[in-house]
């Protein structure tokens, strides 16, 4: 339900800006570096890869509002308490598959770069725990996080780098006391088609 609404605000705000000569479309890709901070963990980057779409409105002569909607997956090591926690799986990584939803203001502060700060809200689509021996899924659904980068900005061209640090609390585990947050490096080429 919460991915159809997500959708359809986007759409909406995307006609919205359609007519506007300030307002462009465009794909990204590149790759995540993420971490789950808790001792389930072995608290060791790994790397993935993201692909989507982003909008650009620009709002004033140095401030572009840049909302974005991407797929991201990456294996991440589990440390040696993960299986004291499931006594009954035995995994040693676990693949997270994520919908993120970035909103992010891009101040230009030079001729071709932009500083970057945001909100992030990822919605967990894949991970392969709730799939073993019909274990619930040990995880929230949403994750929301602060952001913050730099992007160069080249005619259509854009190469971007982020660090997103996440403020929720993954664990979803009945009666844990442990917290689990995410931690990524966001790096990637954009191209504006529109």
């Amino acid at each position: 339900m919460l991915r159809k609404i997500t959708l359809i605000t986007l759409l909406l705000a995307s006609s919205l800006f359609a007519s506007s000569q300030g307002f462009h479309m465009g794909i990204k890709f590149g790759t995540d570096i993420q971490k789950i901070t808790g001792a389930s963990f072995s608290e060791k980057f790994a790397f993935g890869y993201h692909l989507g779409g982003f909008a650009e409105v620009k709002m004033s002569k140095s401030i572009t509002f840049q909302p974005e909607l991407y797929y991201s997956a990456v294996k991440l090591d589990t440390g040696r308490a993960f299986s004291q926690t499931y006594d009954s799986i035995s995994l040693s990584k676990l693949k997270f598959g994520y919908i993120n939803i970035p909103l992010i203001l891009s101040i230009k502060s030079g001729e071709k770069m932009a500083l970057q700060f945001g909100t992030r809200y990822g919605i967990i689509v894949d991970d392969n725990l709730s799939l073993k021996n019909n274990v619930e899924s040990a995880f929230k659904k949403g994750d929301f996080s602060v952001l913050a980068g730099v992007q160069f900005n080249f005619s259509k061209l854009k190469i971007y780098g982020r660090y997103q640090i996440g403020l929720s609390n993954l664990n979803d585990i009945t009666g844990s006391t442990e917290t689990w947050k995410s931690q990524s490096i966001h790096i990637g080429l954009g191209l504006r088609i529109l």
